[in-house]
């Protein structure tokens, strides 16, 4: 059984409703054909019903298990209005601010089915930018109480491969945070150990990478790294991390046999802490793009309820698979 196919069957187990509110994009109508047919989660789209349905039509999809709902003339509308007011007056929000955002944007009702557990999470950035999915749920849904930082990851499921969980890893920081301070990097490397352990339930090996292994380069950069090595080890003493280190030394078992001799993790890790957003970003593309690996995400930690961002290069399959991941961290939540 493949990855994603496992992760469905879990889905399945404990069926959630998630939001799809990107409803113009063919993409997304795909998606929801697919997933309502495999039928792992439940699917509210947001729009105009009779319209979604028409441009369903002309690809032959059949939309009929999935709950429709129109923002502008929703029964919520007003509960979703005070409901944002509340969470944002103090910024500035009024009724008429809220009630434009509600009706013009459907991140933000989307959000707001989340926040108040009238949906389990959303799925959306098909069409959107994601700094414009991450403020609609970072506005409503909010931070979980437990967490100081909001980061993202990626699953990458790389074919033929020996290295990680045969083949599977968690990339993180590779959507979000531009450049984490020491303490930012440390929390992206635990928030991204119990990612990796909830949606794999395996044990978590985590590699804080670099240009540098165990001191061989001097840098600035290197330093920082070192930094949040360090504060990692201090507030989860039990997990198995480890850094600097070079890529290899992190992933090739003869590689940190011979560079980080006595390490735990090197040559062991599946669990992939970039340095910051450009090497992150840059290494999940190449991974994906050379070694033709299965790329999901960028998936969202750090929220109270799960809302996750897409590339807008993604597949409709790309969206199947980060629903079927979303209704995972549901069930978890």
């Amino acid at each position: 059984m493949s990855f994603i196919e496992n992760i469905k069957m879990q889905a399945k187990s404990d069926k959630k409703t998630i939001v799809l509110p990107e409803t113009s994009d063919m993409r997304t109508l795909q998606a929801a054909d697919k997933i309502l047919k495999e039928g792992f989660a439940d699917i509210i789209l947001l729009g105009d019903e009779k319209a979604i349905n028409e441009l369903a039509h002309t690809q032959g999809l059949n939309l009929q298990a999935a709950k429709f709902i129109n923002p502008s003339t929703s029964e919520l509308l007003g509960e979703f209005v005070e409901l944002f007011v509340k969470l944002r007056s103090h910024k500035g929000m009024d009724h008429d601010k809220a009630k434009d955002l509600l009706t013009k944007d459907s991140l933000y009702f989307g959000a707001a089915l989340v926040k108040s557990k009238k949906a389990d999470g959303m799925v959306a950035g098909a069409i959107h930018a994601t700094s414009d999915v991450l403020r609609s749920a970072l506005q409503i849904v909010g931070t979980a109480s437990d967490c100081k930082l909001v980061s993202t990851f990626f699953i990458m499921v790389v074919p033929n491969c020996d290295y990680g969980l045969n083949g599977t890893f968690v990339f993180s920081d590779a959507g979000l945070c531009q450049n984490p301070n020491a303490e930012e990097l440390a929390h992206i490397a635990l928030s991204s150990a119990k990612s990796f352990k909830a949606i794999t339930h395996q044990e978590p090996i985590v590699a804080m990478l670099s240009h540098s292994t165990y001191g061989s380069a001097s840098h600035p950069d290197v330093d920082k790294v070192v930094q949040a090595t360090k504060i990692a080890k201090t507030l989860a003493p039990q997990l198995p991390l480890d850094g600097e280190l070079q890529l290899d030394a992190a992933i090739v078992p003869s590689v940190g046999e011979s560079k980080a001799k006595g390490s735990k993790v090197a040559g062991k890790a599946n669990v992939l802490i970039f340095p910051d957003l450009d090497s992150g970003n840059i290494g999940y593309k190449l991974v994906q793009r050379l070694a033709n690996a299965q790329a999901y995400g960028p998936i969202t930690q750090g929220m109270s309820a799960p809302v996750n961002d897409l590339s807008r290069g993604c597949s409709a399959d790309d969206i199947v698979g980060v629903v079927a991941l979303t209704a995972l961290q549901a069930q978890q939540n």
